[in-house]
């Protein structure tokens, strides 16, 4: 059986009238990567916050790395490296007087040498006497990672580290995840990007502070039992007006150069859909339904309600 961890159940947190975080229960097992999927204004950043002992929930128990979220959020920091949304460090500081700093911080012995080896692992060493400030944005995020890093924590949780950073930084990123979990180390992540989801080993999806779905990617697009359609070809854009609102169809987006038509109503879906089969210049085929189809749908389901 394996160990888990994150153990949670229940886990609220309240801003006044404002329930930020609503009952939620996540259950993690070590060495596995998972993915936090929702908009902005969720509950993510929040429930991370709790999980790693910064913010103290209203109700709910559990545990994370065996110690009890409510009453040992010391014991939870010291094995925890927190990555925020934006980049927290100093950027009039060196990448080495940044992480010189935060091993003082967390009273690291031999520091110099447990800097120097994070400066090798992570590629910063030729980069160690930069400041921060002068970094683009996919180095900062190397820096962030390294600074949750020196202290050789059980547990990443990573606040969407990936935001605003170019496709090759971030699959570099991710290669170093992975790297990193097959060492035994358990990662929590939150994202917007369905690429990045797609390489967890779970993922959960949360909206106005409950989960909604949860599992693997495959799990949560069967889940969903939505059907899609797939519209190709020159000027497909120029048929969104004539299927907005057709019955059957609950919502349309564009994938590169597809029109992807998606509901759960087979039959409806390929009544709207059938007249455009009749064109020389459109191929129609349903296929099956991206996870940005579902999430999409599942964002939509949430405003309805």
């Amino acid at each position: 059986m394996s160990v888990l961890a994150i153990d949670v159940h229940g886990l609220t947190k309240r801003f006044g009238r404002k329930v930020a975080v609503d009952g939620v229960d996540i259950a993690v097992p070590e060495g596995q990567v998972w993915g936090f999927l929702g908009p902005n204004g969720s509950g993510k950043t929040t429930t991370i916050r709790m999980l790693c002992g910064l913010l103290k929930p209203d109700a709910g128990e559990g545990a994370c790395l065996g110690h009890d979220v409510l009453r040992e959020p010391d014991a939870i920091k010291r094995q925890v490296g927190y990555m925020t949304q934006r980049f927290s460090f100093w950027e009039d500081l060196s990448i080495r007087e940044n992480l010189e700093f935060v091993a003082r911080v967390y009273a690291i012995p031999d520091r110099r040498a447990k800097v120097d080896a994070t400066l090798e692992r992570l590629g910063l060493k030729a980069r160690q006497n930069q400041l921060a400030g002068e970094l683009s944005g996919g180095w900062k995020q190397r820096l962030a990672l390294a600074a949750c890093m020196l202290h050789n924590p059980r547990l990443l949780l990573l606040d969407e580290p990936t935001a605003g950073v170019d496709p090759q930084a971030r699959r570099e990123f991710w290669e170093e995840i992975h790297r990193l979990s097959q060492t035994g180390l358990t990662v929590l992540v939150s994202t917007h990007y369905m690429d990045e989801a797609e390489r967890c080993d779970r993922i959960i999806y949360i909206n106005l502070g409950r989960i909604i779905a949860r599992g693997t990617v495959a799990d949560v697009i069967r889940q969903s039992g939505l059907i899609t359609f797939t519209l190709q070809g020159r000027d497909v854009r120029q048929y969104l007006p004539q299927l907005e609102g057709r019955p059957g169809i609950e919502h349309i987006a564009f994938f590169g150069a597809a029109l992807h038509v998606s509901g759960h109503d087979r039959l409806a879906l390929e009544s709207a859909v059938a007249p455009l089969r009749e064109g020389k210049d459109i191929a129609v085929r349903e296929e099956a339904p991206s996870l940005e189809d579902v999430f999409i749908h599942l964002q939509g389901q949430v405003k309805a309600q």
